[in-house]
Order: C-alpha cells, then sequence, then structure tokens
C-alpha cells in the first residue's frame, strides 16, 4: 500500500505531523489515528496525509462530528492498551469536550493509584495570524496549563514536530500536542528515522548575551525576527524555545537568565493567566538576584481575536513589539 512520501532532505511543519504519527504507526501496531475527516481526505489541514493509504481503516478512524465523541472513545481506548493519537480540529473547540479533558483523562492514573494509565495524545491546531476569526484563532495552551495530570507540548519546527511526536505518544501520561497553524506550511530538515525530542527539554535556538527572550512555537520565529532586527543596533538576544509547557524546562530559562541578566517572554496566549506569567513568576522566585532590569512580558490582548488582519497584528505579539519590549529593559 502507498504510504506517507516525505523529501529526503526537507519537510514541511504539516508534512511533519504525517511523517511523525506514521513512525510511530510503524514502530507500534497498538498506535491508532482518530478524528473528524484524517482519513481519506487527509485532515483538513492535511497533516495526516498518507496515514489511510499506509494504514488502513482498521487504525486510521474517521469519527462523527463530535469532539466529546471522540475524546471520550480515545480516553476508553487508552485505559485498554491502546495508544490513541485523537484530532480536534481546531484548538478552540477543546472546550467542546473540555469534561473529558480537564476532569476525567489527566485524573484515572492519579485515582486508580497507577494501575490505569491513559497513554493518549490530543492533536490539535492552535492559534491566530491567519484571519481565521474569534472562534478559530485562539491560542489556547494555558487553558491546559491549568490542569494537573496534562503534559503540553507546542513545537516550532519541523524537526520538533517529529521528535516531540515520537516521546508524546510513547507516554504514559495524556498530552495535549498544538500544532500551530501559522507554521503548517513552513520547512525545514528532515530529521533521521530515529529522531526523538525528550518532553520538557528546552531548545536554545539563538544564543545571545544581553537578553533573554522565551518563545513558543510561532512565538519562536517572532523572537528570531526580534533578535536579527536588534542585533543591527548592537543588542545581543538569546531565544530559548520552551518546546513544552510541561514538563516546562526553567533550568534552560534561569541559566540564560544568569548569562543576560534580562528577561522577556512571548507568548501568543492572552496577557491574563499566559504561560509566561509562570515562566515570569518562577524567575523572580528562583533568580530574582540574576535580574538587572524589570522582567517584560509580550503577549496577546485580552479580547476576542478579530477578523481583519490588521487588527488581528494588533492583538497578536509582533516583531517591533518584542524589539520595543527589549529595547525598554535594556536601556532601563
Amino acid at each position: 500500500m502507498a504510504g506517507v512520501t516525505v523529501p529526503t532532505d526537507v519537510i514541511t511543519y504539516r508534512a511533519a505531523v504525517a511523517e511523525g504519527i506514521a513512525r510511530e504507526m510503524r514502530r507500534d501496531a497498538s498506535v491508532v489515528c482518530l478524528g473528524e475527516d484524517i482519513g481519506a481526505a487527509g485532515g483538513v489541514f492535511k497533516t495526516t496525509a498518507g496515514l489511510f493509504e499506509e494504514f488502513g481503516p482498521t487504525r486510521i478512524w474517521d469519527t462523527p462530528i463530535s469532539e466529546q465523541a471522540i475524546v471520550g472513545a480515545a480516553m476508553g481506548a487508552a485505559m485498554t492498551g491502546i495508544r490513541p493519537v485523537a484530532e480536534i480540529m481546531f484548538s478552540d473547540f477543546l472546550a467542546c469536550c473540555w469534561d473529558y479533558l480537564a476532569n476525567e483523562i489527566p485524573k484515572v492514573r492519579y485515582m486508580t493509584g497507577g494501575q490505569v494509565t491513559v497513554p493518549l495524545v490530543i492533536r490539535t491546531a492552535n492559534g491566530g495570524g491567519l484571519g481565521f476569526g474569534a472562534q478559530h484563532s485562539q491560542a489556547v495552551e494555558n487553558w491546559a496549563l491549568t490542569i494537573p495530570g496534562l503534559k503540553i507540548v507546542a513545537p516550532s519546527s519541523p524537526a520538533d514536530v517529529i521528535g516531540l511526536m515520537a516521546s508524546a505518544i510513547r507516554s504514559d501520561d495524556p498530552v495535549v500536542f498544538f500544532e500551530h497553524k501559522g507554521l503548517f506550511a513552513s520547512k525545514g530538515p528532515l530529521p533521521p528515522a530515529d529522531h526523538v525530542v525528550e518532553l520538557g527539554r528546552a531548545s536554545v535556538v539563538r544564543e545571545g548575551d544581553d537578553v533573554t527572550l522565551v518563545a513558543l512555537a510561532s512565538t519562536v520565529h517572532t523572537a528570531l525576527a526580534a533578535a536579527d532586527e536588534l542585533a543591527a543596533s548592537g543588542i545581543s538576544a538569546e531565544v530559548i524555545d520552551l518546546r513544552c509547557l510541561i514538563p516546562m524546562d526553567l533550568t534552560t530559562v534561569l541559566a540564560s537568565v544568569g548569562k543576560t541578566s534580562r528577561l522577556v517572554t512571548v507568548e501568543e496566549n492572552p496577557h491574563q493567566a499566559g504561560w509566561g506569567a509562570t515562566v515570569v513568576s518562577v524567575v523572580v522566585d528562583e533568580g530574582f538576584e540574576l535580574l538587572d532590569a524589570p522582567v517584560r512580558r509580550v503577549a496577546s490582548a485580552n479580547v476576542p481575536l478579530p477578523f481583519a488582519d490588521a487588527l488581528e497584528d494588533q492583538v497578536i505579539p509582533t516583531t517591533d513589539k518584542v524589539v520595543a519590549a527589549v529595547r525598554s529593559v535594556v536601556n532601563y
């Protein structure tokens, strides 16, 4: 049967999702996928293209349009030894199955004393910047961050999609895997067949001496663009890609702040209760003496996402906003 085909050296973020899943399905027969239109249609974002052709209807399950049914079935399957990868088409729709996600799935292992695990991955397309409007553009990692028992992944590159997908599917704890819609067309090197990225290990994607920028998913690229602009005026920014929110690698963040003495977080979540607040609270609590300037957070405004692109740019983080925040702490 035809399988998932990818270029030999470069892969898109979109294709990396299918490639990462396929690698784990070939490795482990207990891995299955379920969701709306993920089979012959290849997914609404074409992130499951080729999986149905390779693995067939016994392992790739098209479901009704019901987030509760998808996640409920995945939870039950996971409790019986299957490793489901469930797709919720837009992350905004996690609200439709929130009882399972927040009140059932993360608590099973604890409430059974470890007798029952839920090795489940819930994939979802996340984030704005494409003009999809208020109900299809939210970055909702902070929703999941409030729930003990969930692991949270949000990759910024095709290689990390593949490597983190491997770790997520192999995890015995439930993982929410956020794929940023604005990154689907981006490209990067195709990693080797054995590529695995440990959950909870951040990556220093650019080294610098004057300020630490901590970012996630699409804001990693925003931070890197800001770092390029700042370099032209002699400001050296270190950029950290968190990769995961749970586990969160604050050791790498603190080590960087120890070098730069300044911190700016760049997050697409709304400023109110965004993940950057957690990063800042830990840095201030455990590394206050390292800081030479106030900490700044660049985040989305606490408003519904506008449809118009000019208005959306006013709400979400941009390169200009990050550059302004960095200049404020460097010139403090």
